[in-house]
């Protein structure tokens, strides 16, 4: 335990700087109506209140345990509402409202009030208000509210991760994100193959396995997930190779007489940090491909493709290695020699997406997830011709679907399936320029980092950063993914990239402004 963190925890055990007596007293009195309590239970609930009440006084300790709760448990929000419905909050939220609690008494005992300082911050305040426009024509304030919650909660976990990561934690962060994706990858990669088991309508590949769906309940949003934390692994085990290949190029410019220099040189210290997370990136690929979704395949393919054009530092190398991938990308598939079910799941996306008008389409079990998604586009359409410039209000969707709904699709299933159709029926063309703007802004800064940072990790992670903004920017054609508390891990790699701009840009995280 370093020096800051001996202090911080100091400065806790000293309870008159920042808690009355009586509090202790209370808190002294419900520990021990806990102990009672959990002595009466069996074994297992016995031992999860403990893991809480050690995590809960973790989190008041050091809001950055809060934090990584939040992050776990924020993916489980389907399952907690599939098996829980009675509660709520799931369990994601009600860790996110602990762990702000604490981080505010943090800032209490500080006797100040800050905001951290980062140049998305604007850009996320100036969506929020134009899309807070829609909420004039809202046929249901409840569901717009929730929508507004869910971005404040993302600026909220932004902030928290740019004043509790500084200089030196910013790391941790990142291992807790790609933590969360590893455990969520495990559990598909077992409902995939290992389990035996599963929902019947997600049986694939000639009813032999199930489509991967960690506790999200569904593929696609899965998928999403991990499409969005495979770029960080993958541009972080770009930052590892970088690493270990110093001391190689070292040992064989020195042209040593020594014959064994250079072999020595290829287990040096970097060598286990690139192989785990080339085991992560392995495992994290497997089970984007076993959720057997086409729009996270899609968006990796993106992301995939923006890292080739970011990784060497001269532009024109990039450009050189995006055009030869897509060269042979599209060999690959003219000359049949991708897997044939990967390659007939491709193609019977887009032979459908030619056809919009899904009014006198045939609907068979091949074509109906595709000719479903087309007509929620339709749908969101139609609300944009009637509310072209601030919509039919943020998150309403839903609520005024049944006005717009084709004759054969009357469920409305939250939302359009295209991200951008969406917002441009719920919040107008004011709002969806909003939001392009803020996605403008956050891959500008993002690709000024990837040509900015000098360290082999820190540019290794801004180059995965910005496959993880290209995959959510291209799967969102086909889908939304500010579902299921995604949006706190969104904030929280926002957090990450403005610790990293300050670091590699301004060479400070300590600017702040008040707020009264």
């Amino acid at each position: 335990m370093n020096e800051q963190h001996l202090s911080r925890f100091r400065g806790w055990l000293r309870w008159e700087s920042w808690m009355p007596g009586w509090v202790w007293g209370v808190l002294a009195l419900g520990a021990a109506a806990s102990g009672l309590a959990l002595a009466r239970l069996p074994l297992l609930w016995a031992g999860i209140g403990l893991l809480v009440a050690i995590l809960l006084i973790a989190t008041l300790i050091d809001p950055l345990v809060g934090l990584g709760v939040v992050l776990v448990l924020g993916p489980t929000k389907p399952l907690t509402d599939y098996f829980v419905p009675e509660l709520p909050l799931d369990l994601g939220q009600i860790a996110l409202i602990i762990t702000l609690g604490a981080w505010f008494l943090h800032a209490a005992r500080q006797h100040r009030i800050a905001i951290p300082s980062s140049p998305l911050t604007a850009s996320l305040f100036v969506f929020i208000g134009a899309a807070s426009l829609s909420l004039l024509n809202a046929l249901s304030l409840g569901f717009a509210l929730k929508e507004l919650i869910k971005w404040g909660q993302l600026v909220l976990v932004m902030w928290l991760v740019i004043d509790l990561a500084g200089r030196e934690r910013w790391p941790t962060i990142i291992g807790i994100v790609l933590g969360a994706a590893a455990v969520q990858a495990l559990i598909g990669i077992w409902q995939f193959g290992l389990r035996g088991e599963g929902p019947e309508h997600f049986l694939i590949l000639g009813d032999r396995f199930y489509r991967a769906y960690g506790t999200f309940e569904q593929p696609n949003p899965y998928g999403g997930f991990i499409g969005l934390t495979l770029p960080l692994a993958l541009g972080l085990t770009l930052g590892a190779l970088s690493r270990w290949a110093r001391p190689l190029r070292e040992a064989w410019q020195a042209r040593s007489p020594d014959f064994w220099q250079p072999a020595r040189a290829l287990f040096n210290r970097g060598l286990a940090p690139l192989m785990s997370l080339a085991l992560l990136s392995g495992l994290l690929l497997a089970a984007l491909l076993m959720s057997w979704s086409r729009g996270a395949w899609l968006g990796f393919g993106a992301a995939g493709l923006v890292m080739l054009l970011a990784w060497p530092r001269r532009a024109w190398v990039g450009t050189a290695l995006v055009i030869g991938a897509l060269l042979l990308g599209i060999a690959a598939f003219q000359m049949n020699l991708l897997p044939p079910a990967i390659a007939a799941r491709l193609t019977g996306f887009t032979a459908f997406t030619q056809t919009f008008d899904v009014r006198g389409v045939d609907i068979n079990s091949a074509n109906y997830a595709v000719i479903e998604r087309l007509a929620h586009w339709q749908a969101a359409q139609e609300m944009a011709r009637y509310h072209p410039f601030l919509g039919v209000g943020l998150g309403n969707y839903e609520p005024v679907y049944p006005a717009y709904a084709l004759l054969n699709w009357p469920q409305p299933l939250g939302h359009a399936h295209n991200i951008y159709l969406n917002l441009l029926a719920e919040t107008g063309i004011i709002g969806l320029a909003a939001y392009l703007w803020l996605w403008a802004s956050v891959f500008w800064q993002t690709w000024r980092l990837t040509r900015r940072a000098a360290g082999d990790w820190q540019r290794g992670l801004s180059i995965g950063l910005l496959g993880c903004w290209a995959h959510l920017s291209v799967h969102q054609l086909v889908d939304k993914l500010y579902v299921a508390n995604l949006h706190l891990h969104l904030g929280a790699l926002l957090g990450v990239l403005s610790v990293l701009i300050a670091l590699t840009i301004t060479g400070s995280t300590g600017n702040t402004k008040e707020a009264s």
